[in-house]
């Protein structure tokens, strides 16, 4: 036979798109459009329905960028159109390839009941089927003029309604009364899902052919004159192909209906509100016609926003759980970033996720479910178990740059060595619409062939919601058993993870330590501020949890106060979501984060100093909210004072005395030359006449000490890079960063501002490009640690700082500090994955160490870093870097810009458990205050064991929960001692729930963790 493909092919094209796709909807007649444009945010529907309307005529421009119209839609059904299913359709002008980044209105009745969401790909609303002539129509769209932020990179001003301007983004085109012609449309969903198998089929096999020729038949019966009259005959010639059924061996697919929905990206905060609602609309409404439909569904934090807002689309989302159409996933409150969230906020994003399902749906969830964040800690194995998670999905991982991930179902283990069965789907979107070529990548790419036979596919529009569309469902029917396909079907993600696990947890194979994101490695950089704000929000939580639990326990009268906690908690977690907190949001979203986390930091000073007053009546104290044990230098009333102070402790500053404490406890500076030396009892350090640290000697080593300085070079070198990444501004630091950098080696002044005998600094002051920077090098008396307080105005373009370090210290490996506990690195680049590790994050603190010495570095509120191996004329070297700040253009045009003060510091002879307890006592300065001495709550005697939190349970009881963790790598064993009296103790997961009885005795709980575990203690005092 001559092989006549493509023209039979370019024959089906061009019938679908001149004839058969125009007829699905088979008579249409304009309705009657009166507009009120709503006056700033947006408003109720309660305000919308009293509004003023005027006339409105299709091919109007409307809609000034971020502003809201209410558009009235009136008109009746046709005499004629009785019987006939008659749908209201409606085209606002959205613009956009991708439908899930244009849907943006929703229609409501004429009372104001929420009805259905409206999208490019998803715009009529069915009025009735059959319908009765005469029947009127009156609704009401609410359409929000969000603009596209995203063209290609380019700076833009649309990303804030501060500077967007007022010009119409949109042209109303239409909104019709129409009468689907449902054969017309099922012959256009039975094509489609056979010409794009057709397309995936290799030409050897006879099923493509045996479609085409189907296809074939089905042009020449189908009269492209009177498609409306002949589509059931054209349908007919295409059952035998579509009948038949899946080969015993394809790969299965569980599919679960899904809507990525960014709780803030192109769009702000309160936007989100609505995208929610809209694609919750759809949903449930989908739900009443496609009964086999489930929908997975993440973030409670976008269910709490409808409950409050939309509370009729509250009760049909209630429904649909019930009825098994809707399944809540996830266990946490948002899809968060799964870097640099803190320990316990981690934790709280399960505690806060798994209840709001738990006590709201009455759902327990079992897994995590983060599609979209840009790497996940090695620390989650450990956190899902203990919040009652069996399940890990993600998606991300498929945008690896350089090496593509071996599995796809596998056990993924953590730091601690915790497992959870963790599925990958190999269909490498979260936001599938059932294309054969979706589905044959998934069966392609599947690494765990001849072993497991199934995957998940998550459908629907995405990323600004929009969800799964009726066109989705009936193509999944269509799928569910089709020869030269997977097999399709719908399932919750639970059936899909049992069932995999049944057939191939025993077999599964292991991924030990994180799993890294060769991409977006910026994000641990981009807004500055909004990190710095996450970093104090986290440690200001963490110290007023504290001292209201010892407020509580010390003065009956005192009210814990659950819910301002409660809801500082989740604000704080909600600006963790993989936006916000990674930087890569709009100009508007980081604008208002800066706000808010300055309003949250400003209500825990007065929620923790109402606590302290409660301690008692006394002198001025020094409050230490970390678990170990301080000697610093505090101000007092603009004097230094040397304190010492417990771990979870309070001293009494009259206690203190206005010189050093201890034998040999001084700061001095001297001149040498054109250098200034600091010193104390442990550290020597040069500043040389540059404002570079020229040489750092620790004492504490023999014979005049230990220089840490690579030989020939110097430390706390600032170094500009030109930042230009190939595609995602605020995402990306691509490697090609390297290949230039200029040295900030000038200095404008370089001066001594204290000269002991608590405290010596030298303050340099430098001016680059547009920027000016002024740092001061602090040493205080007793101390290890060189702090470096900087302040910047920071005005640069496209450009990326760093702060570098050549360590003379000879390190195969980094550690750096993530949740509960540590991850090594290599720092050589042997393998591709290596290679790609080119830019990491850290907490607190990451350290390089040699046999018997390690120096760490500590920061404040700094999460990339870099490691590099140096050689130097005498060896080999290490160069640790900090990424301090950049300046992409987009999403935000001007990221960065403007001042920021921010501390790092340099701690050299730095055991794992030193950097652990000075990078903690750097991020929780110690408060002075007016209040009665009070011993610590809780003491452990074993330094490895690090406590997390300590608060009262969120169930009211009064009970004291302790979360702990072994923070140094080994086992180890510890009492835990209460100030007051406990009448019983149990080990819990993460929500509080008791798992088993602790170990009590005469002297306190008896404690013994493997290697980083955490445990949480739930205490029941007298």
């Amino acid at each position: 036979m001559h092989d006549d493909r493509h023209l039979v092919e370019g024959r089906l094209e061009r019938a679908m798109r001149q004839f058969v796709r125009p007829a699905q909807y088979a008579g249409r007649t304009p309705l009657t459009l009166s507009v009120w444009h709503a006056p700033g945010e947006p408003v109720p529907v309660t305000e919308a329905l009293a509004g003023t309307y005027e006339s409105f005529e299709c091919g109007t421009a409307w809609g000034a960028p971020w502003s809201t119209s209410w558009f009235r839609i009136e008109g009746r059904v046709p005499e004629e159109w009785a019987g006939r299913r008659v749908e209201v359709v409606v085209d606002p002008g959205f613009t956009g390839d991708g439908p899930g980044f244009q849907a943006e209105g929703l229609l409501y009745d004429a009372e104001g009941v929420p009805l259905k969401g409206i999208h490019p790909r998803n715009r009529h609303l069915t009025v009735a089927a059959p319908a009765a002539g005469g029947e009127p129509v009156h609704l009401l769209l609410e359409a929000a003029a969000n603009p596209a932020v995203l063209r290609d990179y380019e700076p833009t001003r649309l990303g804030d309604v501060l500077t967007a301007g007022d010009r119409p983004i949109y042209r109303f085109r239409s909104a019709d009364l129409a009468v689907l012609d449902e054969d017309v449309w099922h012959l256009v969903l039975d094509v489609e899902v056979l010409s794009e198998l057709m397309r995936e089929l290799d030409t050897g096999r006879a099923a493509r052919h045996d479609i085409l020729r189907a296809l074939e038949r089905m042009l020449d019966v189908l009269d492209l004159h009177d498609v409306s009259g002949t589509a059931a005959t054209a349908r007919a010639e295409l059952a035998d192909v579509l009948s038949r059924p899946a080969h015993a061996s394809a790969h299965r697919i569980s599919a679960a209906g899904h809507a990525h929905i960014d709780s803030a990206w192109l769009w702000p905060l309160r936007e989100t509100v609505r995208k929610a609602s809209r694609t919750f609309a759809n949903v449930t409404a989908l739900a009443r016609d496609y009964p086999e439909l489930v929908f997975a569904c993440s973030q409670a934090q976008q269910y709490a926003w409808v409950k409050e807002h939309q509370p009729h689309i509250w009760e049909r989302i209630k429904k649909a759980v019930a009825d098994g159409n809707w399944a809540p996933v996830g266990s946490m409150w948002v899809e968060s970033d799964a870097n640099m969230p803190g320990g316990e906020a981690l934790a709280r994003q399960l505690v806060h996720g798994k209840r709001f399902f738990r006590d709201e749906l009455g759902v327990e969830t079992e897994e995590i479910w983060l599609p979209d964040s840009f790497g996940y800690t090695a620390a989650f194995p450990q956190l899902a178990r203990l919040a009652g998670a069996r399940w890990f999905l993600t998606q991300k991982l498929s945008w690896n740059q350089t090496n593509k991930m071996p599995h796809h179902t596998f056990w993924w283990e953590g730091i601690d060595g915790t497992r959870v069965f963790t599925h990958f789907p190999p269909v490498d979107t979260y936001n599938a619409q059932f294309h054969a070529s979706e589905l044959a990548h998934a069966e392609r790419n599947f690494a765990e062939k001849g072993g497991a036979s199934r995957s998940l596919v998550p459908f629907g529009w995405g990323d600004g919601g929009g969800g799964p569309t009726r066109e989705m469902l009936e193509k999944a029917r269509r799928l569910r058993s089709l020869e030269g396909s997977p097999r399709v079907e719908i399932e919750k993600p639970s059936a899909f993870f049992e069932a995999a696990y049944a057939e191939y947890g025993a077999k599964a194979p292991v991924w030990s330590g994180e799993l890294y994101l060769e991409m977006h490695r910026a994000t641990y950089t981009t807004q500055a501020k909004t990190k710095q704000g996450n970093r104090r929000s986290e440690h200001a939580l963490r110290e007023a949890e504290l001292w209201c639990t010892a407020a509580a326990l010390r003065d009956p009268s005192y009210a814990y106060p659950y819910d301002a906690l409660d809801r500082l908690w989740k604000t704080v977690l909600l600006h963790q979501f993989h936006d916000i907190l990674p930087g890569s949001s709009i100009a508007w979203v980081h604008r208002e984060a800066r706000d808010t986390y300055a309003r949250v930091l400003t209500e825990l000073d007065e929620i923790t100093a109402e606590a302290v007053r409660h301690l008692g009546e006394g002198a001025p104290v020094v409050l230490n909210a970390s678990p170990y044990a301080r000697s610093e230098v505090v101000s007092r009333g603009g004097e230094l004072v040397h304190v010492e102070v417990e771990a979870l402790g309070t001293r009494s500053l009259g206690e203190a005395a206005g010189r050093p404490r201890g034998p040999g406890a001084h700061t001095a500076a001297t001149r040498e030359s054109a250098a200034i030396v600091l010193a104390n009892e442990h550290l020597a350090v040069t500043v040389d006449s540059d404002g570079l640290l020229s040489s750092v000697r620790d004492l504490a080593r023999g014979g005049g000490g230990r220089e840490v300085l690579a030989p020939g070079t110097r430390g706390n070198l600032l170094q500009l890079h030109p930042d230009h990444p190939t595609q995602y501004d605020a995402w990306d630091l691509d490697a090609h960063y390297r290949h230039t950098r200029t040295d900030l080696t000038d200095a404008e002044s370089v001066e001594l501002v204290e000269d002991g005998p608590l405290r010596v600094a030298v303050r340099v002051t430098r001016a680059f490009g547009k920027s000016r920077i002024t740092q001061e090098y602090r040493l205080a008396a007793g101390s290890r640690r060189l702090e470096v307080v900087t302040d910047i105005d920071w005005q640069e373009s496209e450009k990326v700082l760093k702060a570098a370090f050549p360590l003379d210290v000879h390190a195969e490996r980094s550690a750096a500090e993530i949740q509960f506990g540590h991850v090594h690195r290599p720092t050589h680049a042997n393998t591709g994955w290596d290679a790609a590790r080119y830019e990491i994050c850290a907490h607190r603190w990451l350290r390089v160490a040699e046999e018997g010495y390690g120096v760490a570095l500590l920061n404040d509120s700094t999460y990339g870093h870099d490691v590099t191996r140096t050689p130097h004329e005498q060896g080999l070297g290490t160069t640790v870097r900090l990424t301090l700040l950049r300046a992409p253009h987009s999403p935000d045009p001007e990221t960065d810009l403007g001042t920021h003060r921010f501390t790092y510091a340099l701690l050299p002879g730095a055991t794992t458990g030193d950097a652990v307890a000075e990078g903690l006592a750097l991020n929780l300065p110690l408060r002075v205050a007016e209040a009665g001495a009070v011993g610590p709550l809780v003491t452990v005697d074993n330094p490895a064991v690090t406590v997390e939190s300590v608060k009262l349970a969120e169930d009211r009881s009064g009970d004291v929960v302790v979360r702990l963790y072994e923070s140094r790598g080994g086992r180890a064993s510890a009492t835990l001692t209460a100030s007051f009296p406990v009448a019983g103790a149990d080990e819990t997961d993460l929500l509080e729930r008791a798992l088993k009885p602790a170990d009590t005795s005469a002297t306190g709980l008896a404690l013994s963790l493997r290697p980083f575990q955490i445990l949480t203690l739930r205490l029941r005092p007298v």
